[in-house]
């Protein structure tokens, strides 16, 4: 196992009442990294973190977490994960900071200190005195981040960590997020149904359908990636009127009745858009785009509803 590895699936299946719902499933996830679990209804999303975190058993095939079977050495494996499966419960009537001590006397080495350090890891501090039952959704999950990383743990596994948050919430919870795989080098994983979040929280996104593993998408690697730049124009029958020649250079998607979509190397650029002058086609604007994860969500597929 490469040392940055921190988790890896192995040809992992899952076989409930003679039913594959996981097959021969194989990814890993490295220090640091975050990752991003996508896939429809009913893909084996939340199957998969089970087995991982030992909820659920493994019908065949190895996870391995820091290089240990979880099969084999599950004590030694799940000390190295914290893990957010569920809405996280807490005792309403203690403080953030009571609940926190309490969790923490249940690990082995959990100082104060260490509790005081997630505290301010998460932008607790404010709330950390009030009562459970007075904390906003967004400071629930927030708290129960904290709860996870009290041993403070290679891996963090989250089921939909901003599941039922309002814009504000789920801005804080990327960026706290992101902060967890910056500051503690830890290796997240989670699922959500935002894809939009997907792309702006996680390095990586792993798909899978009906069980199976799909496709791996590298979200912030620009290497080889294709280019599209949207030109919106007064109408594309204008368009097309001046510039037939146009299909025979470069390759363009007309999108609607303005807009079109070109898939163009960036130093073509400049030429196009004086070709599109010299042609007279009237430009409004042009925007650079990139291909969006939905888009690529929807076509490896189908465009089933997620979760």
């Amino acid at each position: 196992m490469n040392q940055d590895v921190v988790l890896e699936l192995k040809n992992v299946n899952k076989t409930i009442k003679n039913q594959e719902i996981i097959k021969d499933i194989s990814f890993d996830l490295r220090q640091g990294e975050v990752l991003g679990l996508l896939g429809p209804n009913g893909s084996g999303k939340t199957t998969t973190m089970r087995m991982i975190v030992g909820l659920m058993s493994i019908t065949s095939g190895e996870i391995y977490i820091k290089g240990h079977s979880i099969k084999d050495h599950f004590k030694e494996s799940i000390k190295h994960i914290g893990a957010m499966i569920e809405t996280p419960a807490f005792y309403p009537f203690y403080s953030g900071y009571k609940n926190l001590m309490y969790f923490s006397r249940m690990l082995e080495g959990v100082s104060k200190k260490r509790v005081l350090e997630v505290i301010d890891l998460l932008g607790l501090s404010n709330a950390i005195h009030k009562k459970f039952s007075t904390y906003s959704l967004g400071m629930k999950q927030r708290l129960g981040i904290a709860q996870a990383l009290l041993h403070n743990p290679s891996i963090l596994i989250l089921d939909e960590p901003t599941n039922g948050l309002d814009p504000a919430g789920v801005r804080e919870i990327r960026d706290y997020l992101k902060r967890i795989a910056e500051v503690e080098q830890t290796a997240i994983l989670l699922s959500s149904h935002l894809l939009s979040e997907i792309e702006l929280i996680c390095d990586r996104s792993i798909i899978i359908q009906n069980g199976q593993f799909v496709e791996s998408i590298e979200l912030n690697d620009q290497s080889g990636e294709k280019l599209f730049i949207e030109v919106v124009v007064k109408t594309t029958i204008d368009f097309e009127s001046k510039f037939t020649k146009l299909d025979k250079k470069y390759k363009y998607e007309i999108m609607n009745n303005q807009s079109l979509i070109f898939e163009i190397d960036e130093e073509e650029i400049p030429s196009l858009m004086r070709e599109l002058v010299m042609a007279e086609v009237e430009i409004y604007y042009v925007t650079r785009k990139k291909e969006r994860l939905e888009d690529l969500f929807i076509q490896l597929t189908g465009g089933n509803v997620i979760e």
